[in-house]
């Protein structure tokens, strides 16, 4: 699909489906996109991923007509969220986000004046997004990371700011940050459910999209029947030492 169109079906608030990848691996990455995805996204916070292979990663997502390509930008910071729009991405996550102040600065660096502050230099992207600024400010997407106590307290604020068009939880940090003593915390799963329920309920009064990473296609089935409106699935690096110790485990059996 084009950017616009992915655009509109989140701003829709419909029903979409991502992959995340951490590999610098453009082959694999253009095997996935032709899977069937709505977007991958390429994490460069956490990411094994530098920018040759960001560039790389969505010229391989390109090459599929259903998918297309996202970015986590390692901070908030106009730098590198130029940088990943140049380079093509239809929208970015931004990590770490805890006001509103901090979500419409992650707006700004994203759009051009006079909306924005991003400097104009689409070295590929205008060849599927722009190249005229304004067109760039329709179809590109914003999202904002809820995932610390301070972004958690503040989410409905942050859902209202003007241009953001969702946020996305990150449910390992947002674990922690309701009092888990580490990402996959039983002992606070109460504290973890009742904080996806406000920021959904956050994004649905805003009427923004709400997004979250998960750990398999069940959980993304799951949140998005409880109100969700997007959801990634896993990564490469985890499903590829997934299988690989299956089949290990068949094969000594």
């Amino acid at each position: 699909m084009s950017a616009q169109e992915f655009a509109a079906r989140i701003r829709g608030r419909e029903r979409i489906l991502g992959y995340w990848s951490v590999i610098n691996s453009p082959v694999s990455t253009e095997w996935i996109a032709h899977v069937g995805w709505d977007y991958i996204a390429l994490d460069m916070q956490h990411g094994l991923i530098g920018y040759s292979g960001m560039v790389a990663g969505l010229t391989a997502i390109d090459s599929s007509p259903s998918t297309v390509g996202m970015v986590r930008v390692e901070a908030n910071n106009p730098t590198p969220i130029g940088r990943a729009l140049d380079a093509g991405a239809v929208g970015v996550i931004v990590p770490l986000i805890n006001n509103a102040e901090e979500a419409a600065a992650a707006v700004a660096a994203a759009k051009y004046p006079p909306f924005g502050i991003r400097s104009y230099g689409p070295m590929r992207s205008q060849l599927r997004i722009g190249p005229v600024p304004a067109d760039a400010n329709r179809d590109t997407v914003v999202f904002a990371m809820i995932e610390t106590p301070q972004g958690l307290a503040n989410v409905e604020e942050i859902c209202a700011v003007p241009g953001l068009d969702g946020v996305y939880v990150g449910p390992s940090d947002l674990r922690i940050a309701v009092g888990g003593k580490h990402s996959n915390d039983p002992d606070v799963a109460e504290e973890f459910e009742a904080a996806l329920t406000r920021v959904r309920e956050a994004s649905a009064v805003s009427g923004v999209a709400a997004g979250i990473h998960t750990p398999s296609g069940q959980v993304a089935a799951q949140r998005l029947g409880e109100g969700y409106t997007f959801a990634t699935v896993a990564s490469d690096l985890t499903h590829l030492a997934n299988i690989s110790a299956q089949h290990l485990d068949a094969a000594k059996s």
